[in-house]
């Protein structure tokens, strides 16, 4: 049963034959659908109402174009449609050392998969053991007894089991053993190069937040927490939420336009990543100065999708000459997110 609109149901279920726990949570999604996304052990059993479905596997980081097509092909190959994602990433066991940010965090990765047409999403908790599993008993152990898997949907450089050794020629012959269908998709290309994870890291690294929006389907966004800063923007006349807990990969360094999702609503705003050199500022951080905005947004989560680039930071010679290049600052951003909606406008008969 689903929990009314809005709430978590953090329940934990017992599982019967194996004892293992389950950890069943409904996200919202828009006002008035919730989808399921199941966080279990890989030895655990899935909720019978969910067994006979087509399921895609993967980390899916940045659900881009190429995910999206992933999730696209399983949901016209059954019902209902299950995504598998893993929680640590597995590299992250494998490659020990400084974790890498994510593109997207795991509840953003759940909704865009559920944008895709994703029915649940289903989390495994990664250890050593399910890493050990050879390609046969990844098959039989999750894909078969797990996740009672009728169709599974993959592309072609989709690897799996330990030592990355499983791969859809295995799949095609386990499918046929084990009574599940697999379907292998082509890549979805841009500019005659597949889309893949890499590439977005790869832009939004360089701040190309244009590129990273072509391979994503959807502008690049990163979600904080508005803390108390220095306030010397409200000062100069260009008040700023300081974003902080940024659990993402963050664009280059620069003065980006913006918009920004606050409870429902979304404002035009200019974003300053980096430091303040002009007050000899050297720590990192993220500044938002929202257009045509008066409130206050301290303690509230803000979600910030980056739509263009507009310049480097670099230091002033006084707050007279950064005031004047921040007013050129929000004119740009004004106009060109002013373009981003009028191309996005549909087009009138």
């Amino acid at each position: 049963m689903r929990p009314p609109n809005g709430l978590r149901d953090d329940s934990v279920r017992n599982d019967a034959t194996r004892g293992a726990k389950v950890l069943v949570e409904a996200v919202r999604i828009g006002e008035n659908a919730a989808m399921a996304i199941l966080t279990l052990e890989w030895t655990a059993e899935l909720p019978e109402h969910l067994w006979g479905g087509a399921i895609t596997i993967g980390n899916f980081d940045g659900v881009h174009r190429g995910h999206q097509a992933l999730v696209q092909v399983a949901k016209r190959a059954g019902q209902p449609t299950i995504t598998v994602t893993f929680d640590p990433p597995p590299g992250r066991l494998l490659f020990p050392g400084p974790a890498r940010q994510p593109l997207t965090s795991l509840e953003d990765r759940a909704r865009r998969l559920h944008d895709a047409g994703a029915d649940h999403v289903v989390v495994l908790k990664t250890d050593a053991g399910l890493l050990s599993l050879s390609p046969e008993a990844f098959v039989e152990d999750v894909i078969v007894r797990l996740l009672h898997a009728k169709a599974v949907v993959e592309g072609a450089d989709f690897h799996f089991g330990r030592g990355r050794a499983g791969d859809g020629a295995i799949l095609r012959t386990l499918g046929k053993t084990h009574g599940f269908e697999f379907l292998e998709i082509s890549a979805v290309k841009l500019g005659g190069e597949p889309v893949s994870s890499s590439r977005v890291r790869t832009a939004i690294t360089n701040g190309e937040v244009n590129v990273a929006e072509e391979l994503l389907g959807r502008p690049f966004s990163a979600r904080g927490t508005v803390v108390a800063g220095a306030r010397r923007g409200r000062t100069i006349g260009f008040p700023t939420a300081n974003l902080d807990g940024v659990e993402t990969l963050l664009p280059k360094d620069g003065v980006y336009a913006v918009l920004v999702e606050e409870d429902g609503r979304k404002y035009s705003a200019a974003a300053n990543i980096g430091p303040n050199p002009t007050f000899g500022e050297s720590a990192r951080k993220v500044e938002v100065h929202l257009l045509d905005f008066a409130g206050d947004l301290y303690g509230q989560s803000l979600n910030v999708d980056f739509i263009a680039r507009m310049r480097d930071t670099r230091p002033f010679g006084g707050v007279q000459e950064l005031v004047e290049q921040l007013e050129k600052d929000v004119e740009s951003a004004r106009n060109l997110l002013d373009e981003k909606a009028l191309s996005s406008e549909p087009e009138r008969q």
